[in-house]
């Protein structure tokens, strides 16, 4: 399934988006018009984005690292220089830069909808931290940094996309969730230092000079998920501060080094506690500026957007989603569709990592399984050689788009699913007269209850107050709540499919008439499935408990010419297993 293919965006009319007219830069700057983000002409322009996560700052569990300490990058390379030594590292970390994101990318994620890329920045690709400048206080600049955001700038100009500058690693750090801004808790944070605030605030006004004649930047995400205590009750990331007057002051110092240099950008400010406390903010800070909120694992209900809805009408300014994402397709659409409905736009994190539920997946090589069992202590050391081979293989080849996984199914959650509750096939299944054989894991594209049913299909623990949910038990393939797992040679297969869950599969028959269908499945304790076509009575299959893979047959089904749904179910399963079927050929 390593393909690039885009899947049209379903928008529903009267919703707001951007127009139909070329690239971003030929509708102006954007900037803030009440409470709308809205182009030159005075156009309302909804933002579909994507963050480029893992690009230019690294979080463990974006590498499948597991904890590696607290997951930061410094530690992540520290590991890797460990393995090859520094040279090496630098070899890795350049071949990382060059490859993780390029054109193709970009291009794709125009193709899929998106009109908008967030651009998560560490501060070290332009400029030496505060402990390694020559001369105390005076900055050193380093251009290749500035040359990597002019070069994605030429890419998403290209394709017609705004791109959004976001400082998400700032000068020591700016939270208690270390990974997120390579903090190291030995060292001054942002809040502790001076010298580190000021640091940011030349970056920020060098930034701004550079592009600050330049459409194509569609806004400056000053500061990315602030989580500190300021004030109030303690809880480590601020979301129990009152009043974060440090954290408005510095963003006023920021806003006023920026609009020294550059008058039009739209500016944007998340708040306290991962962006979403905004105790203390009794004005807009400036007359050109939206807030950010991010969402993550909470219920798609008005209530969990309320208090920014509230916090919109009383300030008059827009609202972002500015980041969001890391759940299933049934989460992703709900989100969307929530926030799409207050014209809110959107952008979603990340585009890419090791792991499954987001639109590309980095397959990686067994070579980088191998070191990440040796970091984590569950395997010996690999020798020098074979560790270069599988870092540089990760960084120059692993990474790149043309070798990624495309999960189509995310791509159809975010633009179709919103606007549309219906199921399409997940691939063309034209059935000739000679037997077809379909996946189990090729189950309709759609919402649960239409284009399937499982127990859990999302991850709501923050609003729960429970544990984690994986929705897909196996961690692959698919992003529903379908469970899939594989067999020693790679093979998909439906897993843990259990009473009252179901699949639907569309055909496209060529001629009418009467053939038989065939289930291969098991279950270690036996099991009942049962084969419904085109809503009429299901035909009961059952499988013997402890006998390995076994085919079912149902001998004479009437088929219609062109569609036909075929839904298969879990009558009575504790775990059965689900690996294809097939529709036999005419006459047999």
């Amino acid at each position: 399934m390593k393909r690039a293919l885009g899947v049209a965006a379903g928008m529903a009319a009267g919703l707001l988006a951007l127009a139909p007219a070329g690239h971003a830069q030929d509708r102006g700057f954007l900037r803030a018009e009440g409470t709308r983000i809205v182009d030159s002409e005075g156009r309302p322009v909804l933002l579909r984005g994507m963050g480029l996560g893992g690009w230019m700052l690294q979080e463990g569990y974006m590498l499948d690292l597991g904890e590696l300490e607290k997951g930061q990058q410094h530690v992540i390379r520290r590991h890797i220089a460990g393995a090859i030594g520094e040279k090496g590292a630098d070899r890795f970390y350049r071949a990382w830069l060059d490859n993780f994101i390029t054109k193709a990318d970009i291009d794709a994620m125009a193709r899929w909808g998106f009109n908008s890329v967030r651009l998560p920045m560490h501060y070290n690709l332009f400029t030496l931290p505060v402990e390694k400048e020559p001369v105390a206080g005076r900055d050193t600049w380093i251009e290749s940094g500035f040359e990597r955001v002019d070069r994605l700038l030429e890419w998403t100009r290209a394709n017609g996309m705004f791109l959004i500058l976001d400082l998400h690693a700032a000068p020591g750090g700016q939270g208690n969730d270390l990974p997120i801004a390579d903090r190291d808790p030995s060292k001054p944070s942002l809040w502790d230092s001076a010298e580190n605030r000021r640091k940011t605030v030349a970056l920020w006004k060098r930034l701004a000079g550079r592009y600050a004649d330049e459409p194509g930047i569609g806004a400056y995400d000053i500061l990315n998920e602030p989580n500190w205590d300021f004030d109030g009750p303690v809880d480590g990331h601020g979301c129990k501060s009152t009043k974060n007057a440090q954290l408005w002051d510095f963003y006023r110092e920021l806003i006023a080094a920026i609009r020294s240099v550059d008058k039009r950008h739209m500016i944007v400010i998340e708040g306290n506690c991962w962006g979403n406390n905004y105790g203390g903010q009794e004005k807009p800070l400036d007359a050109n500026l939206t807030l950010s909120f991010h969402k993550y694992w909470n219920r798609n209900d008005a209530a969990s957007i309320a208090p920014y809805l509230a916090l919109r009408d009383r300030l008059g300014v827009p609202l972002w989603l500015g980041e969001s994402g890391e759940n299933s397709n049934v989460w992703f659409r709900d989100a969307i569709r929530l926030v799409e409905d207050q014209g809110i736009g959107w952008s979603w994190w990340p585009l890419k990592k090791i792991r499954y539920n987001n639109p590309l997946q980095v397959d990686a090589n067994p070579g980088w399984d191998a070191l990440v069992a040796w970091w984590l202590g569950k395997g010996p050391k690999p020798d020098a050689k074979a560790a270069e081979a599988a870092l540089m293989r990760l960084a120059e080849h692993d990474v790149r788009f043309e070798n990624n996984i495309f999960h189509p199914d995310v791509i159809d959650a975010m633009f179709r699913l919103p606007h549309a509750d219906e199921a399409r096939p997940f691939k063309a299944n034209h059935v000739g007269a000679e037997a077809f054989a379909i996946a189990a894991v090729d189950y309709d594209l759609g919402p649960a209850g239409i284009a399937y049913a499982d127990r859990e299909d999302a991850n709501y623990y923050v609003a729960t107050g429970g544990e984690r949910v994986t929705w897909n038990s196996g961690l692959t393939y698919r992003n529903d709540g379908v469970d899939v797992a594989r067999e020693a040679d790679g093979v998909p297969y439906v897993a843990s499919f259990q009473t009252g869950e179901w699949m639907q599969y569309t055909l496209d028959l060529d001629r009418a008439g009467t053939r038989a269908l065939t289930v291969t499945g098991r279950g270690r304790a036996g099991g009942t499935l049962s084969l419904s076509l085109n809503g009429g009575a299901p035909v009961t299959l059952t499988l013997l408990a402890g006998t390995g893979w076994q085919t079912l047959r149902v001998p004479a089904v009437k088929m219609l010419q062109g569609n036909n749904r075929l839904v298969l179910k879990a009558e009575n399963c504790a775990d059965c297993e689900v690996k294809g079927l097939e529709v036999a050929a005419a006459g047999s």
